[in-house]
């Protein structure tokens, strides 16, 4: 895994790149700013890009902007000390994979290890708060949805893996990928877990 960090904080990305290192990480560059950011990911390209919020000169999610505008494929992972809304659901809408504590290092390989396996990963307590934030955003009619894409929706919020729900509603896993794509598109939204979330935001009753 070849990874980018980005901090403001020299100390952070050096401490960060030894931690890494030592675990089998290939830490190909560090900056401390948005530019660097932009300038050392596409130089390096690499498989996930762990980067602070507040910085000077360009902020980690004007950068995220920029990079996501050109790769959109990017894997983004923001670290961060700040619990602020606006942040969290700027991190949601860009689309990047995580957004986690900075004080949870011990969550960091684990994190950066999902992400990698294309998987979308959030603090539990960015999670728990997810719903109500999206609540306050502008929402998209539900009513689009038609019985079936409803039903996959619901299994994707309750955590299942396309062929976990191909195998519950006996369909192929390239039809589950279809619907989902179809999901996806009806209520603009980006990914599974914004799907999820948008799920909780108008059914705030957990599935059973």
């Amino acid at each position: 895994m070849k990874i980018i960090i980005i901090d403001d904080d020299k100390l952070v990305c050096s401490s960060l790149k030894t931690i890494l290192s030592s675990k089998g990480i290939h830490v190909c560059a560090t900056g401390n700013n948005g530019a660097e950011a932009i300038k050392l990911y596409e130089q390096h390209r690499p498989d996930i890009l762990l980067m602070d919020i507040r910085m000077e000169t360009i902020n980690g999610v004007d950068a995220s902007k920029q990079i996501l505008s050109s790769f959109p494929q990017a894997r983004i992972l923001f670290l961060t000390t700040f619990r602020d809304d606006e942040y969290i659901i700027k991190a949601l809408q860009m689309g990047v994979k995580g957004y986690i504590l900075k004080q949870n290092y011990d969550c960091i390989l684990p994190a950066l290890e999902a992400v990698y396996m294309g998987q979308n990963v959030f603090n539990t307590e960015i999670i728990t708060r997810i719903p109500d934030l999206w609540r306050q955003k502008e929402s998209f009619p539900i009513d689009n949805l038609n019985s079936r894409e409803m039903e996959i929706t619901i299994l994707v919020a309750k955590g299942l893996n396309n062929k976990e729900i191909a195998e519950t509603l006996f369909l192929s896993e390239g039809t589950v990928r279809n619907y989902l794509s179809i999901i996806l598109d009806k209520l603009e939204l980006r990914d599974r877990t914004q799907l999820a979330v948008y799920y909780y935001q108008h059914r705030p009753i957990d599935p059973k």
